[in-house]
């Protein structure tokens, strides 16, 4: 009898929190439609790691299933950059092929996620008891690229005991984007700014000029910032696959049994890592702030960038365009395009606002690269 009231005889209000935690995420992605592909298993994996004497993460002294997913996808950093594979099977980057300059744009709304290491290293500075080192500030500011995959890449190395809500935080400000972007948007543009129209004329993009572009772009990357190279490069294989026209079935197989199977593992896996021993701290609540404000940081740099380069050139362009500059796809381009259209009917910008998404999916990965490889650069000089 007392083998049967084990169970009940280890529960905690720790454990309802949890509960309570992720059934948020699940209600969250069930009913608002909020990224459901990986709040729905974090949720649910929330709530399985924090069942009283769980076996899905240790069971008889020997790593239980969820475990065995984290040692062999999470800390291997292979689930990340499977989904990089599947997202650049998906991506068409004619868009930007047809508006290269709007890689600029792209690079400049990573700027959040630098202003708010800065911040974080401070905050960690200002309270020791925290245990923020650059590492974790780094990981930290990585949410505000809101690209998911990157986040939980840099975490990994960085920050291990913080992924789950560094991850949470990454994938739920995902899913508000049409909620966080028009207030930072409207509060830095005028009306007038707003209804800047833009060419939305379509050229045709060369198959050649495809095919060469995500080849070169990885050699790029691997010469300037050779540790992003598995973020980048992956994403780039992924879309050479999609854009070579001889690998249609694997084409079709990265954007959907890879992306679906990948993200189920990678969802209920970051899910096991939110036990309340280790989620219940008050720095979690830090990391949503300070994720939020990364977020914000970066769409509030692309619109600032935007506006600063109207300020030399003849041909003005609509400064939303740059709060596109995130790598929210193709969520961040519609808000834009919605926020036009309603001052004015007839401004059309998805285009332009497109091509600066696919940038900004490009210059996160970048970004990413570049913060793993500076912080251990910092922390050596």
């Amino acid at each position: 009898m007392d083998a049967l009231l084990q169970g009940v005889t280890n529960l905690t209000w720790q454990s309802f929190v949890m509960y309570a935690i992720g059934g948020l995420l699940i209600y969250l992605a069930v009913k608002k439609d909020y990224e459901p592909m990986l709040l729905l298993p974090i949720g649910f994996g929330a709530i399985l790691v924090n069942l009283p004497l769980s076996s899905v993460w240790e069971f008889e002294g020997a790593d239980g299933v969820l475990q065995v997913f984290y040692n062999a996808g999470i800390l291997t950093e292979v689930f990340p950059v499977l989904i990089f594979v599947a997202v650049g099977a998906m991506i068409d980057f004619s868009p930007l092929l047809r508006r290269p300059k709007m890689l600029f744009l792209g690079a400049a709304a990573q700027f959040g996620i630098f202003a708010t290491v800065f911040v974080v290293a401070l905050v960690g500075e200002a309270f020791p008891e925290l245990g923020i080192d650059l590492k974790v500030a780094a990981s930290i500011g990585i949410i505000g690229a809101a690209d998911g995959p990157t986040s939980i890449f840099v975490a990994s190395k960085f920050a291990r005991q913080f992924l789950g809500p560094i991850s949470v935080a990454a994938y739920s400000y995902m899913a508000l984007v049409p909620i966080i972007q028009p207030p930072v948007i409207r509060l830095l543009t005028t009306k007038n700014e707003r209804m800047i129209r833009m060419d939305n004329s379509e050229k045709k993009i060369s198959k050649t000029a495809l095919i060469l572009f995500p080849i070169i772009v990885t050699v790029a990357a691997g010469i300037l910032a050779p540790i992003c190279v598995p973020l980048v490069g992956l994403l780039m294989f992924g879309n050479l696959i999609r854009e070579s026209g001889v690998l249609e079935r694997l084409s079709k197989a990265a954007q959907n049994e890879l992306a679906n199977l990948v993200t189920l593992l990678l969802g209920i896996t970051i899910g096991a890592t939110m036990h309340y021993e280790k989620f219940l701290q008050p720095i979690t609540l830090l990391i949503m702030v300070l994720g939020l404000a990364a977020f914000v940081f970066d769409t509030a740099g692309g619109v600032l960038f935007v506006k600063f380069l109207n300020l030399f050139s003849k041909e003005k362009m609509n400064p939303m365009i740059g709060a596109a500059g995130i790598s929210a796809f193709p969520m961040s381009a519609r808000v834009v395009q919605k926020m036009a259209v309603k001052d004015d009917p007839q401004n059309f910008i998805l285009m332009p606002a497109v091509s600066a998404n696919v940038a900004g999916q490009v210059a996160s990965a970048i970004a990413g690269g570049m913060v793993l490889a500076l912080v251990p650069w910092l922390l050596a000089a």
